[in-house]
């Protein structure tokens, strides 16, 4: 059975971004699933061989040094999880090379971190090299954080490889990232329940939906539902769509650009967003806050203004001009992100000013706008 949006959204899908979970690539005991890695190759050809590209983001690094460093139990301490990391991480992309070179392909491997990702300059080399890999030369792209530097991308969900899938996504604007993991999509409960089903479409990312999330506890993955729901948000939010299903289903992406129900589909929010502002709003970690009164937001949300210093109540943290900040409420809840025109100090003199004042004030007025909107970019889901 096919669906007649699913088609339409695969016939659009000429580049895919395709995450794989380590409960998909490793077995229970962490030792690589030699088997699924090379299904996951053929299919990946397949999807190649109807002239898409595609990139995939792989996790599995620590479970496969795990395996062949005989550990039983994922290590504690940074330095433990570098070595095991540093270990699988060459077994996990030979796995990946020796099923792809038998259909006549090859495995590029690009390790980043969320430094990498944070810098415009940088950002945009993994973007011209990721892109070359797969329009000149036919290969696929293995993408991993570089687990043997980082330290908060092992230890916290802010690195884990969904949110990477999506940055990616949003980095080649790729129109669909399918997320594949050890359960079907997102069910209407515990998916060990008999009455549990998986839910076919979601429309909006809201409470509601987050709320059905159950991750299990495990000693190898640090992703779970919650977490691919977050990365569905922020691909989705850019313009793109969104599909979580099973990595341990066969054909599961040819399935999927056949346009059947396969897993949960999550629909792009709003038009494509523009690769600048991609970055300025859902890769690029802001540097500070600016804590804007109910005009300012409203203004920003609903009439695409800029932000002006008026509306500005208070500035948090320390950046320059030119940095990403993120506009909050009055609370503090984040709504926005855009480039400051001014640092820090100079907004904390400014704040709750006429434009003409600034200049009485600073000496100079070389903006008017503190945040022009077109380097601004909404980020709550509204």
């Amino acid at each position: 059975m096919t669906d007649l949006l699913r088609q339409e959204i695969a016939a659009f899908a000429t580049t895919i971004v395709v995450k794989v979970g380590t409960r998909v690539v490793t077995r229970e005991q962490g030792r690589l699933h030699e088997e699924r890695i090379a299904q996951l190759a053929e299919e990946i050809h397949q999807v190649m061989a109807t002239g898409r590209k595609l990139a995939l983001v792989s996790s599995g690094a620590v479970g496969a040094g795990m395996g062949r460093l005989g550990l039983t139990s994922r290590p504690d301490d940074v330095a433990h999880l570098q070595a095991v990391a540093s270990v699988g991480q060459s077994l996990l992309v030979e796995a990946y090379e020796r099923s792809l070179r038998s259909f006549g392909r090859h495995a590029a491997q690009i390790l980043l971190t969320a430094d990498d990702l944070d810098r415009r300059t940088s950002y945009l080399n993994a973007r011209n090299t990721i892109l070359t890999l797969m329009n000149e030369y036919g290969a696929v792209p293995i993408i991993n954080e570089n687990d043997t530097v980082s330290v908060e991308e092992l230890q916290t969900t802010f690195g884990d490889n969904d949110r990477l899938a999506a940055i990616v996504t949003n980095l080649i604007q790729a129109p669909l990232l399918v997320l594949l993991s050890d359960v079907e999509g997102l069910y209407n409960g515990d998916p060990r329940a008999p009455d549990s089903r998986v839910i076919p479409t979601i429309e909006r990312l809201d409470r509601s939906v987050f709320d059905f999330a159950k991750d299990r506890i495990t000693g190898l993955s640090r992703g779970g539902m919650a977490s691919k729901l977050r990365a569905a948000q922020q691909a989705t939010n850019a313009g793109e769509n969104v599909i979580i299903a099973s990595g341990r289903t066969p054909g599961a992406l040819a399935g999927i650009l056949a346009g059947e129900p396969v897993g949960t589909l999550v629909l792009a929010k709003g038009h494509t967003v523009a690769a600048r502002k991609r970055w300025i709003g859902y890769t690029a970690k802001p540097r500070g806050q600016l804590l804007l009164d109910a005009g300012a937001r409203r203004a920003i949300e609903q009439d695409g203004r800029s932000l002006l210093a008026i509306g500005v109540l208070k500035a948090l943290g320390r950046f320059h001009k030119g940095d990403v900040v993120a506009l909050c409420d009055s609370g503090g809840a984040e709504f926005a992100r855009g480039l400051t025109n001014y640092g820090c100090d100079d907004i904390l003199r400014i704040r709750g000013l006429k434009t003409r004042e600034i200049a009485l004030t600073l000496g100079h007025c070389p903006h008017d706008e503190v945040v022009h909107r077109n380097n601004l970019v909404l980020t709550s889901q509204g």
